[in-house]
């Protein structure tokens, strides 16, 4: 009979890297917190794992968890608003395109929000308005530092001015964090594009570049 030889890797144990393209071993990949041994290429990771990397013990309290989009505008393109939505949840997991947290780092106290790229590209709609902006005022309450993780395509086009809008919104909030001398640290993530660029992503008291 004929002889099949079957492959003793187990798949998505492998990956490789988009810069140099060398092979990844995903194990030493963790490791390396997804950044390239070879290149020093930082790969893309979704916004709960860098969470669950940034903060201590991974043990963190979710602000503003249960929001949802209603689509304001019944809008639709080659498909429904909604049904976009719905595949963007069931691809990722998560409700919305921004996970705002309360959680310490080193032992500080601090709120940071993480932008999750593969949900409707990151987009900045009236959800990851709101939570942002929930996430700032917590930081206020609480006294805290706030840091964010951006990786967006810009304003979600869905929603049209009510989007745009929410760079007025954010950007708002970050003064109010600002006057209460409260440190607010920007992350920029590839990629990093639109109004999310423009607004909350260059506002820091420190902006730095991944």
């Amino acid at each position: 009979g004929t002889f099949k030889s079957k492959s003793k890797v187990p798949d998505g144990l492998w990956s490789s890297c988009k810069k140099c393209e060398s092979v990844l071993y995903a194990p030493e990949l963790e490791k390396s917190l997804y950044v390239c041994p070879k290149c020093d290429y930082h790969l893309r990771i979704g916004a709960r794992k860098r969470l669950n990397i940034f903060l201590d013990d991974s043990s963190y309290e979710e602000i503003a968890a249960n929001l949802t989009t209603k689509d304001p505008l019944k809008f639709k393109d080659s498909k429904y608003y909604t049904s976009r939505v719905k595949e963007a949840v069931a691809a990722t997991g998560e409700k919305e395109a921004l996970i705002v947290v309360k959680g310490k780092l080193e032992g500080v106290s601090i709120v940071v929000a993480a932008f999750e790229f593969r949900f409707l590209g990151g987009s900045m709609g009236s959800v990851v308005g709101e939570k942002f902006v929930q996430g700032i005022n917590t930081a206020i309450k609480e006294k805290v530092p706030f840091i964010c993780f951006a990786t967006s395509g810009g304003a979600r086009m869905q929603e049209s001015m009510i989007s745009l809008m929410q760079m007025a919104k954010t950007s708002a909030a970050i003064q109010k964090l600002k006057k209460e001398k409260l440190p607010y640290i920007s992350v920029l993530i590839d990629p990093i594009y639109g109004g999310v660029s423009a607004s909350i992503a260059m506002l820091g008291d420190i902006n730095i570049a991944e």
